[in-house]
């Protein structure tokens, strides 16, 4: 709370003020004293706590008949802890003395009405709003931290809407003031105070178009909450009825943190004296902070709540027997399946590269929000039409000027599990995105994204290189499977190298002759002896692995981890042109649905009755806990450029811990 300017006496009449409850008040008891004044005596009535500030190395406390010199060091300060029940119901008189005299040379009265004002929100972050004595007007960090959170108002709670629900300043379902912050303005003092005085709510010119406020004003009908602040109202004279001792308001986010916005929000209420036009003057002001909730991607290790697929046809037919199998997966994952029908996919089914889900969450409420990637192909449509809806948000950011490329597909957006790199918590793991690092050139995920992501601050990003690959996505070569042991996940990469080594194995155990895609029609066999023979494969298999390792590193020192947290799944790549694609379905393009991997079926060399490519991934993944489905996506997605994972989206579980507790 801002403290009030000094209360200046005046020994020929009373002088009249308002006290603030809870705010401590300076009396100027040196500047109109009496002629010969030295020392000065202080009271008052029940309801004023009066204190004295000095400092006791200059002067010691007067005892006795004593009084307080009228030294510059000693201050009086006065304070009230209730309203008042009529104008000027407290009292405070000072005395003045000569240095030698007993009888007072004159006397100063400071008639005071008490007023409660207060602007209160959910500074402790327990879901309720309750008075605050502490500041609060920052925001802090972390399990000690306090500050309020507003959720952005990006759901569409009322089915009659046409867009988000921040987009409408009247209010459309009373469904929708849960998705907002509560705010309490206590107003307590004579009716008669206010006729005089008003209570004026203020946001800042710079955080009008990122947050709402609506004033609740009696009844449960819709006409009964007036949008009072936002982008076209600066200000609020308060309506405060006789009577009135609070007033509730709700605080909506209207913008997520960006790169031109921190996420941080004040609102403020001040008292103004009307009585001193033309300029009227601000008595005492009281501030709030919010920080706007960040959006929070989930990673692979947690829980599955919604499998969504893609219903597509073409010349192959239908992907029937993949949505079978994709069934049977989230059936053992006890994981609702979502299909996304043709008429509303246009025959895109790249669902994963259309967007990617995340939530929000305030101590009152948590919902997912839908983050729509700027692809833009016949998938477009699908998150805003059919995923934004009650308590299901929706965010994009849009590519001005020019057209998005393959690296702004969300299959080249992934979240790690919570780590620790470097003596740092990323206790809500760390962002992963695909770039052309470590070249100079070549393509980049937007900055508008990459800016959005970095934004939020709580899983802050690391660029990894992608653009070796034709589609030019982290999911071609890299996932991550929950474990139920202390480090709870490990880290799979593609590898040639791992590979190359098992068919050389193979080849020795005197399986040359065996075949990768035997049980596959229209597509050529290639014995190992073949693979092995064939330079063209193992020199692309060699740049490969080293793009992988490059990676590979980057992964280890910004995400903490060593080798025995990483699994190489063994896959080998060609080069078409400059730019690499899977040989044979890429495993590691999985989707994880909680212990469930559903992997594209490699159609490996069949060794004794078994895929050797399944059996060495088995023996890998199994004894983690793990339980693997390979799944046959080879002409409906592989040789489409992508695998299980693009053609798949999860909706997950959001994190048991609650972000504003972590320090980022």
């Amino acid at each position: 709370m801002a403290p009030q300017r000094p209360v200046r006496l005046s020994p020929e009449k009373p002088t009249y003020a308002v006290c603030v409850v809870g705010v401590q008040t300076y009396v100027d008891v040196h500047s109109n004293v009496p002629k010969g004044a030295e020392t000065f005596g202080v009271s008052g009535s029940s309801g004023v706590a009066i204190s004295v500030a000095y400092d006791p190395a200059r002067m010691a406390e007067p005892t006795g008949k004593a009084h307080w010199p009228l030294d510059a060091s000693v201050d009086v300060i006065i304070s009230t802890d209730t309203a008042s029940k009529d104008l000027n119901d407290l009292k405070v008189k000072i005395s003045y003395f000569g240095l030698h005299e007993d009888g007072a040379l004159g006397h100063s009265v400071l008639y005071l009405t008490g007023v409660d004002v207060s602007l209160d929100v959910d500074t402790s972050r327990q879901g309720k709003v309750k008075r605050s004595q502490g500041d609060k007007k920052t925001w802090r960090w972390g399990p000690e931290g306090y500050g309020a959170v507003l959720l952005v108002n990006c759901d569409r709670d009322s089915l009659r809407s046409r867009g988000l629900d921040l987009a409408d300043s009247h209010l459309t379902s009373l469904e929708d003031l849960k998705d907002m912050s509560p705010m309490v303005l206590t107003c307590d003092g004579p009716d008669k105070f206010f006729d005089s005085h008003k209570l004026v709510l203020n946001v800042p010119f710079s955080d009008s178009k990122r947050v709402g406020v609506f004033c609740a004003r009696g009844g449960n009908s819709l006409s009964d909450y007036k949008q009072v602040l936002g982008p076209q109202h600066l200000s609020y004279k308060v309506e405060r009825q006789p009577g009135e001792q609070k007033i509730r308001f709700y605080v909506e986010g209207l913008a997520f943190p960006d790169a031109d916005f921190l996420g941080l929000v004040s609102l403020s209420v001040s008292l103004v004296d009307v009585g001193t036009l033309p300029e009227e003057v601000p008595l005492f002001t009281d501030t709030v902070a919010f920080r706007m909730a960040p959006w929070i991607m989930t990673p692979n290790t947690q829980p599955p709540l919604e499998l969504y697929v893609c219903s597509v046809t073409d010349s192959h037919g239908s992907n029937e027997e993949f949505l079978k199998a994709m069934a049977d997966l989230a059936l053992k994952a006890s994981c609702k399946l979502i299909i996304c029908p043709q008429i509303e996919n246009r025959n895109d089914r790249w669902i994963q590269d259309e967007m990617e889900f995340g939530y929000v969450e305030a101590p009152h409420k948590f919902f997912p929000v839908v983050f729509d990637s700027p692809r833009d192909r016949g998938l477009k449509d699908f998150p805003y039409k059919r995923i934004l809806g009650p308590d299901f948000g929706y965010v994009t950011r849009e590519i001005r000027f020019a057209g998005a490329s393959g690296l702004d597909s969300f299959g080249n957006l992934d979240v790690s599990p919570p780590v620790t790199a470097g003596g740092k918590a990323y206790p809500l793991g760390r962002i992963l995105i695909g770039s052309s690092f470590p070249k100079s050139g070549g393509r980049r995920m937007a900055k508008v994204v990459r800016d959005f992501l970095k934004a939020q601050q709580v899983q802050a990003p690391v660029e990894l290189y992608s653009d070796w690959l034709s589609v030019g996505h982290v999911d071609e070569f890299l996932s991550f499977v929950p474990t139920s042991d202390q480090k709870g996940f490990r880290l799979l990469l593609a590898s040639p190298r791992v590979c190359l080594r098992l068919f050389q194995e193979k080849k020795e155990q005197g399986y040359g002759e065996a075949a990768q895609f035997d049980a596959l029609e229209h597509q050529v066999k290639r014995s190992i002896n073949e693979m092995l023979a064939d330079r063209s494969l193992q020199s692309d298999s060699l740049y490969v692995q080293k793009c992988i390792d490059w990676n590979r590193e980057v992964l280890k020192r910004e995400l903490g981890l060593t080798e025995r947290d990483i699994v190489d799944i063994p896959q080998l790549f060609f080069l078409k042109g400059s730019s690499a694609e899977a040989f044979f379905p890429n495993m590691v393009n999985m989707v994880v649905l909680g212990k469930h991997l559903g992997i594209p079926k490699p159609f490996g060399p069949v060794i004794n009755g078994r895929c050797c490519l399944e059996e060495a991934v088995r023996s890998l993944l199994e004894p983690l806990g793990l339980h693997c489905t390979f799944i046959n996506d080879y002409l409906s997605y592989h040789k489409l450029l992508g695998e299980i994972h693009c053609g798949t989206n999860v909706r997950r579980q959001p994190f048991p811990l609650k972000w504003w507790h972590m320090v980022p």
